[in-house]
């Protein structure tokens, strides 16, 4: 199978090509930035794609992150993933940041549960523990650091995330210290590619994943009286 995987979601832009019977990458490129992906998607993209040695028309799926991550930022994967799904009538599904966070730690096959763990600001985080083989333990949610420390008393888990060392550092004296300790400012694209051949098209749509509501929402009095009809 041939997946194109874009990863637009948190600080970086990143494609790839996947062969997973080759279990290789054909081509990858990932660039930390934390604006601008849509000005570096669609060349980068171009790129890896020329790269690989491979057309679109052969891809077998296209994967995209949904976040939780940058509003702006899975917007562009997403819309991108969706276009090109569209024009070369290919399936594409859609991976939550969290998972892909996760997935290394794995495929390592550790009994060692694991905390995915992504900054919401403002002393928040969207997280989620599952344990060593997968297993979810703490559906993905997002919560103050104190809330998210709390879920991980099930075990010493490893951190994985852009929030890795704010979750390290706010960790209870009293309680053993995380055994791995993983900041990364975005998922590895292999592996946003390799779960995108795992997943199932119908259970996985490519969609944003919003673990909260927007920041600015519209005011309800002010809207209310702009319905009413002038005096």
């Amino acid at each position: 199978m041939l997946i194109l995987a874009i990863d637009t979601a948190l600080e970086a832009c990143s494609a790839a090509v996947l062969d997973t019977d080759a279990n290789r990458l054909l081509a990858s490129e990932s660039e930390p930035m934390q604006r601008g992906h849509a000005e570096a998607l669609v060349p980068m993209l171009g790129r890896v794609m020329q790269a690989s040695g491979i057309g679109f028309a052969d891809l077998d799926r296209i994967a995209v992150t949904t976040g939780p991550g940058s509003f702006t930022g899975l917007r562009v994967g997403l819309s991108a993933a969706r276009g090109i799904a569209l024009a070369a009538d290919k399936p594409v599904v859609g991976l939550t940041t969290l998972s892909a966070y996760a997935a290394p730690l794995v495929s390592e096959r550790d009994d060692t549960p694991i905390l995915s763990a992504i900054d919401a600001r403002h002393d928040h985080v969207y997280y989620q523990l599952v344990s060593g083989n997968g297993t979810r333990l703490v559906r993905p949610r997002v919560g103050p650091i104190a809330e998210a420390l709390e879920a991980a008393r099930q075990g010493a888990p490893r951190l994985v995330g852009n929030a890795a060392h704010l979750l390290a550092a706010r960790w209870p004296a009293l309680t053993p210290p995380a055994p791995l300790i993983d900041q990364q400012p975005a998922p590895d694209i292999f592996w946003v590619a390799w779960l995108g051949a795992a997943a199932n098209p119908v259970a996985a749509p490519a969609r944003p994943f919003y673990l909260r509501a927007p920041d600015a929402k519209p005011q309800t009095d002010a809207l209310a009286r702009a319905a009413q009809p002038a005096a």
